[in-house]
C-alpha cells in the first residue's frame, strides 16, 4: 500500500468502500518555507480509488476529490499550491508532472446538454515530466504528451502533443521540440 504523509491543516475523506493503493508516496499538505499552512483537502468517495504509483506532493491549500466509483491515478510529481483535480470518472497523471499554483483539471462538466450528443465526463491522461503553467485549465477528454509544457493561462480542451509548448484560450501549439528542466 502507499505510503501517505498527512502534513499540518489537511482535511482527509476516505470512505470505507474505497481503494487507496499502489506503491508509491503521498505527501498531503506540504508548505513551501516562504508560505504558511492553509486548508488542503483529499477526499476518496464510495467505490472510488486513488493509485500511486511514485512519489506525488500535493501542497497546502490544494483540494483532490476522487468522486462516487472514479479512478485517479498519480504517477509522481507536484502539485502547487491552490491547484485542484476534480475526478469524476478517471484521471491518470504520469510521472515528474509539475503542477503550478491555480491550475484545475477536471473530467467531467457535471451538467448535461440536451443536445443528444454530449458526454458529461471523458478522461484525462497527462504523460510523463510534463509542465503545467499557473492558472491553467485541463478540461475532460485531453491527452497531454510527454514532456509538453502548458503555458500560464491556458485552456486545454484539445489533445497536446508531445514536447512542445501549448498555450492560450483554448490552447494550441505555439512552440516545438521543446524540452524543460
Amino acid at each position: 500500500s502507499i505510503n501517505l504523509i498527512v502534513l499540518k491543516k489537511v482535511s482527509i475523506k476516505i470512505k470505507k468502500s474505497a481503494a487507496v493503493s499502489g506503491s508509491g508516496v503521498l505527501v498531503v499538505g506540504f508548505k513551501w518555507p516562504a508560505y504558511c499552512f492553509r486548508r488542503t483537502l483529499l477526499a476518496v468517495w464510495d467505490n472510488g480509488a486513488l493509485v500511486v504509483t511514485g512519489k506525488f506532493t500535493i501542497t497546502t491549500g490544494c483540494r483532490v476529490v476522487v468522486e462516487n466509483g472514479a479512478t485517479l491515478e498519480l504517477g509522481g510529481g507536484l502539485m502547487n499550491y491552490n491547484s485542484s483535480i476534480a475526478c469524476f470518472k478517471n484521471i491518470k497523471i504520469g510521472k515528474d508532472v509539475a503542477i503550478a499554483e491555480n491550475v484545475i483539471i477536471r473530467d467531467s462538466d457535471n451538467h448535461d446538454v440536451l443536445d443528444g450528443k454530449h458526454v458529461q465526463s471523458k478522461p484525462i491522461i497527462i504523460g510523463d515530466h510534463v509542465w503545467i503553467g499557473m492558472n491553467s485549465v485541463i478540461l475532460k477528454g485531453v491527452t497531454i504528451g510527454d514532456g509538453a509544457i502548458i503555458a500560464a493561462g491556458s485552456v486545454v480542451n484539445k489533445n497536446v502533443p508531445p514536447k512542445v509548448v501549448a498555450g492560450g484560450v483554448p490552447a494550441r501549439v505555439i512552440k516545438e521540440n521543446v524540452g524543460w528542466k
